[in-house]
């Protein structure tokens, strides 16, 4: 037989609109078959779980929720850049550090050797005059072999281009077998390291005469001529 139950909402159970028709009929008025309590009971509670489903509502999203989430995929970005940035000023520091250490090794070692530059100028002025034997040779050598290593470099030769950056002309003299100025006479030689100039080098400097050419080749046909000349009187 039907029984009708009606719950109200004060207690422990929940509240329920409208009845609820339990069929606790033994015999089955369709078919006329005896039913299965158990089986009966798990079907009730299974079309009521359905019902449960059906009428469970999904909540929209909040409007806090969304623009926190977008707020917080800005501040990644933000923070993303910010780590790029402190990572190019890094390298850029370590590249300066690097560069500044050089710099400072580059200084103290021209410090150092510039000291020797004097002792330097004694060894080839004595090679020059064969005065460099011995023991004086050995040692003369083996400084100049460490101030090599050190990145000392000597230069300035007779016959090279003139150059202000790098030579300190005593005398310019004309010079009329060079088309540029150039060094025909070496006094002292330079010294540096690097592109670091520690000495600039002290040259006579042979500056090229104007019309030198033009009027030796005038002096030339004309000596050719008074020779022709001569040899036409004499027959």
């Amino acid at each position: 037989m039907a029984q009708s139950d009606k719950t109200n909402g004060s207690g422990d159970g929940e509240e329920h609109q409208g009845p609820v028709i339990r069929d606790n009929r033994r015999i089955d008025p369709e078919t006329g078959q005896v039913r299965d309590p158990k089986a009966a009971e798990a079907a009730a509670e299974a079309d009521e779980a359905t019902e449960a489903e059906e009428t469970i509502e999904v909540p929209d999203t909040p409007e806090a929720v969304v623009t926190e989430a977008i707020n917080a995929d800005e501040r990644v970005v933000e923070l993303t850049n910010d780590i790029k940035r402190v990572q190019a000023e890094y390298a850029n520091y370590r590249k300066r550090v690097e560069r500044d250490r050089v710099a400072v090794r580059e200084v103290a070692t021209a410090q150092v050797v510039g000291e020797l530059l004097p002792i330097l100028d004694d060894i080839g002025r004595a090679r020059e005059h064969d005065e460099l034997t011995g023991g004086f040779k050995a040692v003369g050598e083996a400084l100049e072999s460490v101030s090599a290593k050190l990145g000392l470099e000597r230069y300035a030769e007779a016959g090279e281009e003139f150059d202000p950056n790098l030579h300190e002309a005593l005398t310019l003299v004309p010079a009329p077998d060079v088309s540029v100025q150039t060094v025909i006479e070496v006094f002292q030689p330079g010294y540096r390291i690097g592109e670091r100039i520690l000495r600039p080098a002290r040259v006579v400097v042979g500056d090229p005469v104007e019309g030198a050419s033009a009027g030796s080749d005038e002096t030339g046909d004309a000596d050719a001529s008074s020779d022709g000349g001569e040899e036409t009187d004499g027959r």
